[in-house]
């Protein structure tokens, strides 16, 4: 079968690609960067899409040609800059759904939420319902799958979250008493049941909701994850709301997985009917603590929890030493031109101004989080440039006590550091 795929380089999409090709079916992955799925083919067939411009159903039908069966598992949990929640869940896969019903292919999953319901509390939830009411008025044969918390070997978004939270030292933080219940569903579990739709016709015009067979609260998710980890047992400490609420709103305006929307799709609830879920599919999901059990942590899994708090603070912190010193320098011009010895230069105001802007831009650079490849360079370059013209001018700043020209060689490797830890996907 023939199967275009959205939302493969995603955290779910990267599992179903791979568990569709093991299965024998043509996969073609429908992506931003065609360049990370093509990789896991065995010959290069992704097509490259934008799902926040991709809103016309006549874009699609091209894409649909000889196309047996399409799977959406695109998705976000929250808009920022350069992305729409409300195009990205909603207009876009409503007109790939018009397009399937003008090009003739019946066959379509669109991998949902559970939390996608009348009263969705998100734009994440209520957008993604839009999408699935929209499908569900089409005489197409759909099946509208709505999985509770997913989880697998590898972790992004809330899994990563939730295993930074179980690795933090001296406690476990909790929201509220941490009696939040979830579901988790292993992602092969999920995967097996997309398989089982495309391999069932008759399945068809259905909401299924995987879930796994135990209701679980966070408390007892983290103890478990830290256990799996591979650390020691530590207490737990319940955060109220009202001290969570203004970090998440802070999440909103920096961006990163703690937000508003991340904590009110919490606070709704994560479970549904695994005997329903069982009958109407025919796949048994795999307890909780028998999957963690069955696939034992690796030294990466816990570099990973150790750094996910780690690695915006150091982003930060890079950001903030160049941002400051720019400023640092603008306001104390003279001081800097003497430390260069440049008094007396016709050079003196140009080189102090120029320089000092520039960091200032390469910290606003580093925090924007674009182009972070041509940023990393820049940044080496202009340290590489300081120092060795420093070297020139004042060679007895490496001896000094204080060690200024010292300090740029771990600034250098942290900057390599980031580099390295940065890109999520």
């Amino acid at each position: 079968m023939k199967i275009l795929l959205t939302g493969a380089n995603g955290f779910i999409g990267r599992y179903l690609l791979a568990r569709l090709l093991r299965a024998g079916h043509d996969v073609v992955p429908a992506v931003r960067d065609p360049n990370q799925t093509d990789r896991l083919l065995p010959a290069p067939a992704s097509i490259r899409i934008d799902l926040n411009r991709d809103t016309d159903p006549a874009i699609w039908s091209a894409r649909l040609q000889g196309i047996d069966a399409v799977v959406n598992c695109a998705g976000i949990l929250s808009g920022r800059p350069g992305q729409s929640i409300r195009a990205i869940h909603a207009d876009a896969p409503k007109a790939l759904f018009a397009a399937c019903v003008e090009s003739g292919v019946r066959r379509v999953i669109q991998i949902s939420a559970i939390s996608a319901r009348s009263d969705a509390p998100t734009a994440y939830a209520s957008t993604k319902k839009e999408a699935d009411d929209f499908l569900a008025e089409t005489g197409l044969d759909w099946v509208i799958v709505r999985p509770s918390l997913v989880y697998a070997g590898g972790a992004y978004g809330g899994t990563a979250l939730f295993r930074a939270l179980a690795a933090l030292p001296f406690a476990i933080p909790l929201t509220g008493k941490g009696d939040q219940l979830f579901q988790p569903i292993h992602v092969d579990d999920l995967a097996e049941t997309i398989l089982r739709l495309l391999d069932t016709p008759s399945i068809r015009r259905q909401i299924i909701d995987p879930v796994g067979p135990e209701q679980l609260p966070l408390r007892q998710l983290l103890i478990d994850l830290r256990r799996w980890l591979g650390f020691a047992p530590a207490p737990t400490l319940s955060i109220p709301l009202w001290m969570i609420r203004p970090v998440a709103r802070l999440g909103d305006i920096v961006g990163g997985t703690i937000n508003t929307t991340a904590l009110r799709q919490l606070q709704y609830g994560n479970v549904g009917d695994v005997e329903g879920f069982a009958r109407a599919t025919g796949v048994y999901p795999r307890a909780w603590a028998a999957a963690l059990r069955n696939e034992p942590s690796q030294p990466q899994d816990r570099w990973h929890a150790r750094l996910y708090f780690l690695r915006p603070l150091l982003r930060l912190a890079i950001a903030a030493t160049w941002i400051v010193s720019g400023f640092v320098g603008l306001f104390s011009p003279a001081a800097l031109a003497q430390s260069l010895s440049l008094i007396g230069t016709g050079f003196t105001a140009l080189v102090v101004w120029t320089t000092c802007l520039l960091d200032i831009a390469v910290g606003i650079a580093v925090l924007a989080r674009r182009r972070r490849a041509a940023i990393t360079l820049v940044q080496l370059v202009t340290v590489s440039a300081y120092t060795t013209v420093l070297t020139f001018l004042e060679p007895s700043l490496w001896s000094e006590p204080f060690g200024p020209l010292l300090k740029n060689i771990p600034f250098a490797i942290a900057i390599l550091v980031l580099a390295a830890i940065e890109p999520e996907r």
